[in-house]
């Protein structure tokens, strides 16, 4: 994959939001989280927070302090310097999983979507590490792929209003966790013991972006 120079595009009065791709790709995620490292540690006065995603970075920052123009050439200058080796180590997590059964209550509908059994299904998703991209729509939520093609399912079409914590859920070639209860439309196969978010822990988050996750299998409730 040929690298692009980052594209910056204005977001409101408030944020710049800085794109290096578009495509779910690990050396571009890698891009990502290197160019987020770099800007925090070289962080100037005015910009509050950065936001890593799958190909792109938010930049947020305060207009009372910096124009849109400084903040561009801030992250133009400091994007040529950034290096894979700025971003922090990854860590390695095994997550354990009880599949099917009322922890996993679609586990027996991707079985019948790709026509394979149950047990199929959670070995292929227990078969590889997972990176985690980004963190996403509730604290602590780790966006992870890609999936193993084969059981690549799509999204509810309705989301539940309920999905309980630690729920293990697939949604086209993603693959994720609930940290905590919420609503949510993902494909649930499974559940963890595992708590991913706890404000008294330092830091509150079990995982972050550019660590590796393996899902092992406890017990499969078919």
């Amino acid at each position: 994959m040929a690298e692009m120079k980052p594209r910056l595009v204005p977001l409101g009065d408030s944020a710049v939001l800085v794109q290096l791709g578009e495509e779910i790709d690990p050396a571009l995620n890698r891009r990502v989280h290197a160019l987020d490292a770099r800007l925090r540690g070289s962080g100037i006065e005015g910009v509050i927070e950065t936001v890593p995603a799958y190909a792109s970075l938010l930049v947020h920052y305060d207009p009372l302090v910096l124009t849109y123009d400084e903040v561009s050439d801030w992250v133009r200058g400091e994007s040529s310097k950034a290096d894979e080796a700025d971003a922090r180590a990854p860590r390695r997590v095994e997550v354990p999983v009880r599949y099917g059964g009322d922890a996993g209550p679609d586990l027996g509908y991707v079985a019948t979507y790709h026509k394979v059994s149950p047990e199929k299904v959670a070995e292929l998703h227990a078969s590889l590490d997972y990176l985690v991209y980004m963190m996403g729509f509730t604290p602590g939520f780790p966006y992870m792929g890609k999936l193993n093609a084969a059981i690549e399912t799509p999204r509810l079409e309705t989301p539940r209003t309920r999905v309980p914590r630690g729920s293990v859920g697939i949604a086209g070639a993603q693959t994720g966790i609930y940290p905590v209860e919420s609503p949510g439309g993902w494909r649930l196969i499974g559940r963890t013991s595992l708590s991913l978010f706890d404000l008294a822990a330092d830091p509150p988050f079990l995982l972050s972006p550019g660590d590796s996750v393996r899902f092992v299998i406890e017990a499969i409730d078919a």
